[in-house]
């Protein structure tokens, strides 16, 4: 039975008050968000979605040493581009805030007086030198650091005493033999007894912030947090919080802890890498729904088919199919080469609508007017960058690639062409066989170039090389049968005709 807390009158059992599934996300702003920061959440959103429950963000910044300016409102930036919808937190409301825990210092004032009246914690007067000897003898000896409760055995009487003198001190809490296993959602019975490898930790700083263990505890109980999904570096700590929820009286949430999120070749990921970063993934031009597949693909939750075909999911559809037990307990791989193909997927799959679709050709524009700043006259009509698009869905991974330099020819368009190896009645006579054509593939104008070629007694690499250069003005890139293809129809006639000397007409279009 729970015992009622007197202290806390605004939140006895709020976990029970609730009917639905109640999780949080609290990250630190200590930096971008992450891969792994980034797969914690969603999760924590598949789960909450799939059942029907409530997603929180809270802000974990007790330690203000290590604060980043703009980190908070990246984070939530990063989130709600990945499809990730905040039903509470700072700026989205909610009844059980402030959502930021520097914001929530008085509640965590109220709470380690319970636990100083209760018994549980006591105010600790060690000085970091004497934490720091302790922590030397201990590597000295080749044992694990670990505080030796001294203050934990202070009489009231030497507690009051200091306390009168204004001695600095932190409020330590008292840990006991824990032996009831956790049964962790994700993998099963765990058991870990802290009180035999640590000393007793530290729940309030003398600077009166609480730690993130005991201000993990309070918060989501006073959030009505019914689940928490956290990386499995979290497991051995989870044990402390239970020893917290058994000290206030209080039923904890139950518990899943997400495996390591490793690289392709097992090694840990790690925020070192500077291209694990959201931020770095969207810079580079990946899709967020495209990232979000990734994500779960190397984490699981789904069900599995062997040899299935590769399916880009919406979020609706992975909240849907998701589920808790399906969750791999060993490390995660990532492949980047599935994200590489989610984002084809993504890619294909916005060009079928219509709105999606013209966003695509005004980013695009964008980045070839970014790419080519010297260039005035650029080739950026929206049929013509609709057309480049439906032919790069299956062949580029980002839209960035449709401005590499062998590409150019998509945009910029050639200038002081001068017609060799054709005259322009040929190449009027070309205009004519191409505007005839249905069939506008590489190979079909291969074929149809070469019987040109014959009939006109034109040498054919001499004839491609003319042509390489009036559509794209490079010496080199892909082959001119490819190139038109590339560039479609319309636009290769376009070029072709502007190619003809200015004193000659174009051949008008009913020719």
């Amino acid at each position: 039975m729970l015992r009622i807390n007197r202290r806390f009158p605004l939140l006895q059992c709020l976990r029970h008050a609730h009917n639905q599934v109640r999780v949080r996300f609290a990250p630190s702003p200590t930096g971008h968000l992450h891969l792994g920061g980034l797969r914690t959440a969603l999760y924590n959103f598949l789960y909450a979605r799939h059942l029907g429950g409530k997603f929180l963000l809270r802000i974990e910044d007790t330690d203000q040493t290590r604060l980043v300016p703009g980190a908070s409102e990246r984070l939530v930036e990063d989130l709600l581009w990945a499809g990730i919808e905040i039903d509470e937190g700072p700026g989205f409301g909610g009844q059980l805030g402030p959502y930021v825990q520097s914001e929530r210092k008085l509640i965590y004032s109220k709470a380690i007086d319970e636990l100083l009246q209760n018994g549980t914690a006591y105010r600790c007067f060690c000085t970091e030198r004497r934490l720091d000897l302790l922590r030397k003898e201990a590597l000295r000896t080749r044992q694990v650091p670990r505080y030796d409760n001294k203050c934990r055995h202070l009489t009231e009487k030497e507690v009051d005493s200091l306390l009168v003198k204004g001695t600095p001190h932190c409020i330590r809490f008292k840990l006991t033999d824990h032996e009831e296993p956790l049964e962790d959602l994700i993998y099963g019975r765990v058991h870990h007894n802290v009180s035999d490898t640590e000393g007793d930790p530290v729940v309030m700083k003398s600077d009166q912030f609480p730690t993130y263990h005991f201000a993990n505890v309070v918060d989501d109980h006073l959030m009505g947090i019914t689940h928490v999904l956290r990386g499995v570096e979290w497991q051995i700590s989870t044990t402390k919080h239970l020893l917290l929820y058994k000290a206030f009286g209080w039923q904890p949430p139950k518990f899943g802890h997400l495996p390591l999120l490793v690289n392709a070749d097992g090694t840990k990921l790690s925020k070192r890498q500077g291209d694990i970063g959201i931020q770095n993934f969207r810079e580079r031009g990946f899709f967020p729904q495209a990232l979000v597949n990734y994500v779960v693909s190397a984490g699981g939750g789904f069900d599995h088919k062997a040899n299935a075909k590769l399916q880009l999911l919406s979020m609706e559809e992975l909240y849907e199919k998701f589920q808790i037990e399906r969750v791999n307990s060993h490390p995660s791989r990532l492949n980047p080469e599935l994200l590489e193909d989610f984002n084809r997927l993504e890619l294909a799959q916005r060009l079928l609508g219509k709105e999606s679709r013209l966003k695509l050709v005004k980013q695009v524009q964008e980045l070839v007017k970014k790419t080519y700043p010297q260039h005035s006259n650029l080739d950026l009509a929206e049929d013509h960058i609709a057309d480049v698009l439906n032919w790069s869905s299956q062949r580029l991974t980002l839209l960035q690639d449709l401005t590499s330099s062998k590409l150019s020819f998509l945009w910029v368009k050639p200038s002081d062409f001068q017609l060799k190896d054709l005259t322009a009645h040929q190449l009027n006579n070309m205009l004519k066989l191409l505007r005839s054509l249905e069939d506008f593939h590489k190979d079909k104008l291969n074929t149809e170039l070469k019987n040109f070629a014959q009939r006109e007694n034109i040498k054919f690499p001499q004839m491609m090389k003319t042509l390489r250069a009036a559509l794209s003005g490079l010496k080199e890139g892909p082959g001119v049968a490819e190139m038109m293809e590339i560039l479609g129809q319309t636009v290769t006639l376009e070029r072709l005709q502007e190619a003809l000397p200015k004193e000659k007409l174009p051949l008008k279009q009913n020719q």
